[in-house]
């Protein structure tokens, strides 16, 4: 018999002597970069479709639509924007948003003239002239990586980004759907619970959000914003000053305070777009107390946090409900240091958090980091006086502030 029909011993394999090199991150740290590592790894295994609700609307608006009209459509709908579509073309032509009715208001409040006429075309003009920035023309196909899409939500700032089919007869674009910075975190707390777990770093450490230059308001000159670079208004602030703040800043959002600098409100542009339900810009001349008074009864309330409060009970929140900033305050830990609890310390929006988990952000080597490095400022809005109503807990110092009469 042939030796090589002969069956051989199976090799033995020595057992390797080298050592793996080990990480140079504590082990908490090394945890935190691993879980969003995984969360990014996730995001481009899906793609725009799998983000979709089982069911849903989408509102889109002609461009041939008055102002006016578009306007009574958001708020007929409750959404905040929507799709503009140019039917003698069949193209899209761009997002009418919250924003957008911030300037319009804002330039015909100024001249005292009437929007009831006044198109879409027309407020393109208007922005020109208020020396604001025009929106990029942004898009995307239902079937790009859902890291795609969150890559051009940081790159442009953009809230929304519209995404865009093509019809197969005619060729023509498709509106399908907006992927929101809400939905796109709300899909990533729901499919990634493990790797949220594990991002248990405080907001303090990860720089996430804008945060009061000043170490304290007494350190500041006389004249000058104690919450620089946070736009801040009270009680007495008349609508219009903050529509102005929206406007100029291109912010939703305005932090209300005290004479302390304790939160007790939000005003957001939504809260505009209530009192001109009718029309009537001249409501701006209200002051912000006088404007919470409209507010609708079902307002959730302020979402206020701690900077020792983590990433990851942050998302655990925005799966719960539906949450589009936190407003950062003084808790424990500086009240030990001479500090305010309740006092305005900063503000984090969707922006900022999904800036961070795309890789935008780094840990601080500093214990106590007073200014973030975000590029787009939060405006805080002071609340309205009078008995306050019990907090509801949703984490053990997330706490949400109910609205008061």
């Amino acid at each position: 018999m042939s030796n090589s029909l002969l069956p051989t011993s199976p090799s033995i394999r020595r057992a390797s002597t080298r050592r793996r090199a080990g990480s140079n991150l504590p082990p908490l740290q090394d945890s935190h970069h691993g879980a969003l590592q995984a969360i990014r790894t996730f995001l481009k295994g899906r793609i725009c479709y799998d983000a979709f609700p089982i069911s849903f609307r989408l509102i889109v608006l002609d461009t041939k639509l008055s102002v006016k009209r578009a306007l009574q459509c958001l708020l007929m709908n409750s959404v905040v924007s929507a799709p503009l579509w140019n039917s003698d073309k069949s193209e899209f032509a761009g997002m009418l948003t919250v924003l957008d009715i911030i300037h319009l208001i804002q330039y015909y409040w100024r001249t005292r003239a009437s929007y009831d006429f006044a198109t879409e075309d027309s407020s393109i003009e208007i922005e020109t002239e208020l020396g604001v920035a025009q929106p990029p023309l942004l898009r995307k196909h239902p079937d790009n990586t859902l890291y795609e899409a969150a890559q051009v939500l940081v790159q442009t700032h953009a809230r929304r980004l519209p995404l865009l089919d093509y019809d197969s007869d005619t060729g023509h674009e498709v509106i399908v759907s907006t992927l929101t910075q809400y939905r796109l975190l709300k899909f990533i707390s729901i499919n990634c619970h493990q790797e949220i777990q594990k991002l248990n770093l405080s907001l303090r450490r990860l720089k996430i959000g804008t945060y009061v230059a000043a170490s304290l308001p007494t350190d500041v000159s006389e004249g000058q914003n104690p919450y620089h670079p946070i736009a801040t208004a009270t009680l007495n602030t008349t609508v219009f000053s903050v529509v102005h703040m929206f406007s100029e800043l291109s912010i939703s959002a305005v932090p209300i305070i005290n004479e302390d600098g304790i939160v007790v409100n939000l005003y957001e542009t939504v809260d505009v777009m209530t009192l001109v339900r009718s029309g009537s810009y001249q409501s701006l001349d209200l002051t912000i107390s006088e404007a919470l008074k409209q507010r609708s009864v079902d307002f959730p309330g302020v979402v206020i946090c701690t900077a020792s409060d983590s990433l990851g009970t942050l998302l655990q929140l925005i799966k719960k409900r539906r949450v589009h900033r936190l407003v950062v305050v003084e808790g424990e830990e500086e009240e030990k240091k001479g500090g305010r609890k309740g006092r305005l310390m900063g503000i984090i929006t969707l922006s900022d958090v999904l800036r961070y988990i795309m890789g935008a952000g780094t840990i601080a080597e500093a214990h106590e980091p007073r200014q973030s490095q975000t590029q787009t400022p939060s405006i805080s809005a002071p609340p309205s006086e009078g008995p306050s109503s019990p907090t509801v807990s949703t984490s053990p110092t997330i706490l949400t502030v109910p609205p008061t009469a």
